[in-house]
């Protein structure tokens, strides 16, 4: 059953080049490739859309099983799978033609010219506004681990893809790492016009009976409220480091959680997890943003950011 669709006055932000509507993203991983929402609301009312992370070949991803509920979130060790970028371009990126939602695509991969190659087939197509460079894969071998943890690495990833393509790019950060806001400037340095954080925190499950591990992979990701503290830790540190838009998720759930997000500084935020759980979550957390906006007397999204301590 379709709503009505929400006012976009007062709610929409800019993520550099891109104008959102609102500022509710989709996250890579949790909403498909977008044509599997459509029976649920009218995907024209989202901020953004970022689909499934695309990667140079086809994935097929870890061993199962890839996800366990724990108490508050899920352990997912999907892997990235993905059917590569070939596939992408010609058979789903054709759907989008019909949204006008802006389409940001989500990349990864295990070398620099991996990266870079991506990045290039991808900003060929208009349809495609922005990149979101994904250099935090916490449960796959090989990808980002060095990149993703090291300032100087990092810069020279970015820059390298940076000096490759002229379109919005965005660097989606890992939570794994001791002090995330050098990793943020170091991005910034290189050229990315916005980051994006957090990722998923490393985290495992035993079975007790088994006694197994509760993952086929073992090690895997964390996200939903659980990690929501340190996200939005995390977020402050970085909003305060850099001078670039910052878009912020980690257990959002429904509108006052992303209202926190942008309170400690993000530009925008992501619905990630809830995705699986409540499919209309992104459109219920913008209508309550607007709510809260009408209620307090706050003409624009920005105005919800906090004062200095």
């Amino acid at each position: 059953m379709r709503r009505e669709p929400i006012p976009s006055r007062n709610l929409s932000v800019n993520l550099g080049k891109i104008r959102l509507r609102n500022p509710v993203i989709v996250a890579s991983g949790t909403f498909g490739f977008g044509e599997e929402f459509e029976d649920f609301f009218d995907l024209n009312e989202l901020g953004a859309i970022i689909p499934k992370g695309i990667s140079l070949r086809p994935m097929a991803g870890n061993p199962p099983p890839r996800l366990f509920e724990t108490e508050g979130g899920i352990l997912n060790s999907i892997g990235l799978q993905n059917p590569g970028v070939d596939v992408f371009m010609k058979e789903k990126l054709p759907y989008f033609e019909k949204i006008r939602t802006p389409l940001i695509v989500n990349f990864f991969g295990t070398t620099e010219r991996e990266y870079v190659e991506l990045a290039r087939r991808l900003a060929e197509s208009p349809r495609i506004e922005g990149l979101e460079m994904n250099i935090s894969c916490p449960n796959v071998r090989k990808c980002g681990v060095v990149f993703s943890t090291d300032p100087r690495m990092t810069y020279r990833l970015v820059r390298a893809v940076r000096k490759a393509v002229s379109i919005p790019l965005m660097v989606k950060l890992s939570p794994n790492v001791t002090d995330i806001a050098a990793i943020a400037r170091s991005a910034e340095e290189a050229g990315a016009d916005a980051v994006s954080l957090i990722n998923t925190i490393r985290a495992m499950a035993v079975n007790i009976h088994t006694r197994r591990p509760e993952l086929g992979h073992i090690i895997g990701g964390l996200s939903g409220p659980a990690i929501k503290p340190i996200a939005l830790r995390m977020v402050w540190e970085v909003k305060n480091a850099v001078s670039i838009p910052v878009i912020g998720m980690g257990g959002i759930m429904k509108a006052e959680d992303a209202i926190e997000f942008l309170m400690v500084g993000a530009t925008a935020i992501q619905i990630g997890t809830a995705n699986l759980v409540n499919p209309g979550t992104a459109l219920a957390v913008a209508r309550g943003i607007r709510e809260y906006l009408d209620h307090h007397g706050l003409r624009k999204v920005p105005s919800l950011l906090l004062p200095p301590a």
